[in-house]
């Protein structure tokens, strides 16, 4: 249980580091963009938005080259690797004076994140045991849910009482703790001996990954469209007051952490009506918010909401995942952090166009719902397609 709590920590890590720059993008802003923040907000913060892109992409890029790269290796120092990269990385955001120089650090800190909790989640799924799979990659993902309703909050509310970076001062040192915890009660896991990266990318040679990836991605992004700009959406549309922020932020969080422990759960019983039900009930909720986001009582409680559906499908994609992935199980495991973070920088990407174009800020909502439709439709594809022999491209 130690080992699992130590990879916890580094995830609770992540989970901070990718989402508290959501909450931050008006300091970010105004601080990184001061020219165009006195002439236009919105397109300022519009901008700020790339900073979510960049860490996406490196996600994307990171993934299924750092886990396909390292999957012969001793899975126990690939963590702790993983988990000083993750400290590094992050403490250039602390000390990078210009707004290019920061999206290069969001870069080089999204590297790690998708071969972290790919390879965790192996021995996770190890620990548990075959029948309880899914719940072992839940556990790992608890950190990252966890962090939304701890984390992310706090570090939002010093980033706004004491300067943004204050917040990625906080990230570095939770990275360090987890480095040293890994290193520590993490035993010895052995990887793949022989495995290569040319073997895991074989992965990418079947038909079905990439059907779970494209609805992991255009689904899941879906949220990330309103979650990455839900401060404006408290603060302008609701007309809360700032400290209303966290708040809104810890009840996403507490939604995340409650569907990432059911989804795990529905994904062993039944993964095929666990994703489908997510992405349908994604899109609804959306359109709900985009119609009372007014009003701040029921802003906060569809808040909730939104955190628990979509967090209902993070388990399920990564275990559908390694599901077809055959015998290339580190590079899928890893996949999936690549499909969520297309999804979060499609989202921020699109919500932040919608923004600049001046149709306000709860056109990120609209343009999730469409997003999650979309993940719903190519699911049903997959798993119509799937009655037929495996296609390989």
């Amino acid at each position: 249980m130690r080992a699992l709590l130590s990879l916890a920590i580094g995830s609770f890590g992540i989970g901070m580091t990718e989402f508290v720059m959501m909450g931050l993008l008006p300091d970010v802003a105004r601080d990184l963009l001061p020219s165009l923040w006195a002439s236009n907000h919105e397109q300022a913060i519009g901008q700020a938005g790339i900073l979510i892109s960049m860490y996406a992409l490196g996600v994307v890029v990171g993934a299924p080259t750092i886990a396909g790269a390292v999957a012969r290796f001793p899975r126990h120092r690939v963590m702790i690797g993983l988990a000083l990269a993750l400290t590094l990385f992050n403490a250039l955001a602390i000390v990078m004076p210009t707004f290019g120089q920061v999206g290069l650090a969001r870069f080089l800190a999204g590297l790690p994140h998708g071969a972290y909790f790919g390879i965790g989640a192996l021995v996770a799924a190890d620990v548990l045991g075959p029948g309880r799979r899914a719940q072992g990659v839940a556990f790992i993902l608890s950190g990252l849910t966890i962090a939304n309703v701890v984390g992310v909050p706090l570090g939002t509310f010093l980033g706004q009482q004491w300067g943004w970076r204050t917040a990625f001062l906080v990230v570095t040192l939770v990275f360090a703790l987890a480095t040293l915890c890994i290193a520590l009660f993490v035993p010895e896991h052995p990887g793949d001996p022989g495995r290569t990266l040319r073997s895991e990318l074989g992965v990418f040679r079947i038909g079905q990954v990439w059907f779970a990836l494209a609805s992991g991605a255009i689904g899941f992004g879906g949220f990330f469209a309103v979650y990455s700009y839900i401060a404006p959406l408290v603060t302008d549309v609701a007309e809360a007051p700032e400290w209303a922020v966290p708040i809104t932020l810890v009840l996403v969080g507490v939604g995340m952490t409650v569907g990432n422990l059911l989804g795990g759960v529905f994904a062993d019983r039944d993964l095929r009506r666990t994703l489908l039900a997510g992405l349908a009930g994604l899109a609804l909720v959306l359109v709900l918010l985009a119609l009372l986001a007014s009003s701040i009582v029921l802003l906060m409680g569809l808040a909730v909401l939104v955190g628990l559906v979509s967090s209902v499908l993070a388990p399920a994609i990564q275990t559908r995942l390694m599901d077809v992935a055959g015998e290339n199980q580190s590079i899928a495991a890893a996949l999936n952090h690549s499909a969520l973070n297309i999804g979060n920088s499609l989202g921020a990407f699109v919500g932040g166009v919608t923004i600049s174009m001046g149709l306000g800020f709860t056109s990120p909502a609209w343009v999730g719902a469409l997003l999650a439709l979309l993940g719903l439709g190519i699911a049903l594809l997959a798993f119509r397609l799937e009655r037929r022999p495996v296609v390989r491209v």
